[in-house]
């Protein structure tokens, strides 16, 4: 199973995100984490699908779209269109709507030709989203309560992540990407790999540290 290592620009100096892209290429990174933010499902507020459009020719790099949005259905195009590869939604936003409506969202998502994935707060139990297993490519999940970066990891979410992981091998999907975000650090990243996380976001460990080409090197080994 690939480790991959998915930076989030909301760490990033938006004065040069181009710039913060294309240097997260060069050292390594595997995806892009974006995250959205609405200042309703959670309070700031952060970008749309201008930035994605703006930065998709600047990377060869997946584009991983985190919306953390209200009524997410009505923005899939606009993300779809602006370039995004794969597309997650909150399931704390869909269910309020109604119990169908995150099932249709990741339908809509991959009508469009991208991947999409579900995501659980660390309140929410991941027997929530069990049910669209079969749809996700990804699944996350978040490890800190969303909204503002450089939170604590919150360590009972492992227990979720090994959850994960088995249903997604017991429906034959054994590879599907399980997907950790939030507090994720050069000291914790090998007991999250190890619980069965692929895919680790990371703000602040990459885009503070030093050197980030090591950063993003030390997440992954």
């Amino acid at each position: 199973m690939q480790i991959k290592i998915a930076p989030s620009i909301l760490s990033a100096d938006f004065s040069a995100v181009g710039e913060a892209v294309k240097n997260l290429e060069k050292c390594g990174a595997d995806l892009i984490h974006c995250d959205v933010m609405d200042g309703s499902f959670v309070g700031p507020i952060t970008f749309g699908g201008q930035m994605i459009k703006n930065i998709r020719p600047l990377t060869k790099l997946p584009l991983d779209v985190h919306l953390m949005i209200e009524h997410p259905k009505t923005q899939i195009k606009f993300f779809a269109d602006a370039g995004a590869d794969i597309i997650t939604v909150h399931y704390g936003a869909c269910e309020k709507i109604s119990p169908d409506y995150l099932r249709e969202t990741l339908e809509l998502i991959k009508s469009h030709g991208v991947k999409c994935g579900a995501v659980v707060n660390p309140d929410v139990p991941v027997e929530k989203i069990f049910p669209v297993f079969p749809l996700c490519d990804m699944v996350l999940l978040m490890s800190v309560f969303p909204g503002y970066g450089g939170q604590k990891f919150i360590p009972e979410v492992l227990d979720k992540v090994k959850l994960a992981r088995a249903r997604a091998i017991e429906i034959g999907k054994p590879d599907m990407d399980i997907e950790i975000d939030g507090g994720v650090t050069g000291q914790n990243a090998k007991i999250i790999r190890s619980a069965g996380a692929n895919v680790l976001v990371a703000g602040s460990a990459v885009f503070n540290a030093p050197d980030m080409k090591k950063a993003i090197s030390n997440l992954k080994n």
